[in-house]
């Protein structure tokens, strides 16, 4: 028996043509694009219409919930096509936040419908064929698991790659079932702080529920920054500017890694300052669901 494929649109770079004056805008419906990428026996749903630039925490919880419905609905495998800016941040999301036994892959395109050899239709193609069990990313004929999943190139078809040096089964954390109640990320705030010569603490802005510290090198920062993450209360990851390497805390002295460690600092590994984000707004969504729940 054939899978049963869910295919859900939320506009992006796949979904755009030229409007008068030359700009890329989402016009085609999902059901346009399954037509376009010959495919038959798909369930096709629009969910959002818009650019990936501009997707909120509330429109991916829009996202998964649709996600989830379609599983519940007997979907074998639902295929979710997005903007490639923010695409391996939603699908961090899915990864952490969907029940291990929904199946969901991630694709889109780097030139519009209307490009004369439009890539999104091989894409959706590719995806719709995909049997990986993880959620993932599907483009350019790779599988890219979304847990560590980075856009590496602005234009070319090869836009995704991992940032991670070891599988990401190796290393990815268990995923959790939370039945039919996913945590919600709406409401929540995590902030990426980069760190660059000269920064200093006032680049900091009190009141977040989480930071992200795009450090230097394996996972530093100046001094002048260290005073400022001594005395936060909520959580902080340390990540690295730097594309692959990752964090690893072994540097003394104020802002060193070694320091930041001893004063709170949680590695954010291989993952990109991005998905690190995604994956602690995850985690206190998760713990805010759990507190809900005790009350």
């Amino acid at each position: 028996m054939n899978p049963r494929i869910f295919v859900l649109g939320t506009g992006g770079t796949i979904s755009c043509t030229h409007d008068s004056r030359g700009d890329l805008i989402p016009t085609l419906s999902t059901q346009d694009l399954v037509d376009q990428a010959g495919l038959t026996n798909i369930t096709a749903r629009d969910i959002l219409q818009l650019e990936s630039s501009s997707i909120t925490l509330h429109h991916i919880d829009c996202i998964l919930a649709a996600i989830m419905h379609a599983h519940q609905e007997g979907a074998d495998r639902v295929v979710v096509l997005h903007g490639t800016d923010t695409m391996e941040e939603t699908a961090m999301a899915a990864d952490r936040l969907l029940p291990p036994d929904v199946c969901v892959t991630f694709t889109g395109a780097q030139r519009p419908a209307d490009d004369p050899h439009p890539d999104g239709p091989d894409n959706l193609a590719f995806a719709a064929r995909c049997n990986e069990p993880l959620p993932c990313i599907a483009f350019n004929d790779e599988i890219i698991p979304a847990y560590g999943a980075t856009k590496v190139h602005t234009s070319q078809d090869a836009a995704f790659a991992s940032s991670l040096s070891t599988p990401a089964s190796e290393v990815r954390p268990p995923a959790h079932s939370w039945g039919d109640a996913i945590p919600q990320l709406d409401g929540l705030t995590v902030d990426i702080v980069p760190a660059y010569a000269g920064a200093d603490a006032s680049l900091i802005k009190r009141g977040a529920d989480g930071y992200v510290i795009e450090a230097l090198g394996s996972g530093n920062v100046p001094a002048a920054m260290e005073a400022s993450l001594r005395s936060l209360d909520v959580p902080w990851v340390v990540c690295s500017r730097v594309p692959f390497g990752g964090v690893s805390f072994t540097y003394g002295g104020s802002g060193g890694g070694a320091e930041l460690a001893s004063i709170g600092a949680r590695s954010g590994g291989e993952l990109r300052p991005s998905q690190a984000r995604m994956q602690l707004l995850c985690e206190l969504a998760a713990r805010r669901s759990r507190e809900a729940g005790e009350d």
